[in-house]
């Protein structure tokens, strides 16, 4: 069945208003009719729904009943990701939302060579949100992640006390190994992770981060990508702690 995630503002007591592009997705793409059912999600609850009335620039959905889901992980992992290069970031925030990431915040680090004016940004978190969306839905996920602004190191690990753990993968490190930390960390509920572009990390920067209580971690003797240790880290760390497997 069709899924789509609505905002909690637009509920009308057993009725909801769409519009805008899930709109025209809905009734232009997906020709979808009045009386056709579809799974509709405010981010905390999915209902059953059908579309009750089509106008000329809104659909009407009636929300039967409230349907039982069990897809989101008590695992609320945060992924501080140095801002990668070309469309790396698209790919890194569609596979770490089907993987259950809670929350993506892009960091600019001193080897981020992205261009992010403002107008430039906005539209990259504009295309982020909708991959994140659309990862969502062919995952099965109740809530969509939160995408924030970008930010700066300084700012990201000024954030470590809203977390039971912080972590920050770094090749150097030789003697804390991701599988002895998580193996120490159960009944963990938040988790930060901060995986820097590529480069890396500067020895200043992990040096802050050592100074703020963040754990350096080993992932073994091979060097990976970072679009391929975020994926990597998020998915171990959810099989370690959180839901999968």
């Amino acid at each position: 069945m069709r899924k789509i995630f609505i905002d909690r503002q637009n509920i009308k007591g057993e009725f909801v208003y769409i519009e805008g592009e899930d709109f025209h997705h809905l009734v232009n793409v997906l020709r979808l009719k009045r009386g056709n059912e579809i799974v509709a999600s405010d981010g905390l609850k999915e209902y059953a729904a059908r579309i009750e009335e089509i106008k000329k620039d809104k659909l009407i959905l009636f929300l039967e009943r409230e349907l039982e889901s069990n897809t989101e992980s008590a695992l609320e992992i945060s992924l501080f990701q140095g801002l990668p290069k070309s469309d790396k970031m698209e790919l890194i925030i569609q596979k770490c939302a089907e993987i259950g990431v809670k929350k993506f915040i892009p960091v600019v680090t001193r080897y981020t060579v992205v261009d992010i004016t403002k107008s430039n940004i906005n539209k990259k978190i504009a295309r982020w949100r909708k991959i994140s969306e659309e990862a969502c839905k062919q995952s099965g996920r109740t809530g969509v992640p939160e995408i924030c602004m970008p930010i700066s190191f300084e700012e990201a690990i000024n954030q470590v006390d809203k977390f039971d753990l912080c972590i920050i993968p770094y090749e150097k490190e030789q003697t804390s190994k991701l599988k002895e930390v998580l193996k120490k960390a159960k009944g963990v509920k938040k988790i930060g992770i901060f995986i820097g572009p590529e480069g890396g990390f500067s020895q200043e920067e992990i040096e802050l981060a050592l100074n703020k209580s963040i754990k350096p971690v080993s992932l073994g003797p091979r060097i990976l990508r970072t679009e391929t240790a975020a994926i990597a880290v998020c998915s171990i760390v959810m099989y370690e702690l959180g839901d999968m497997g």
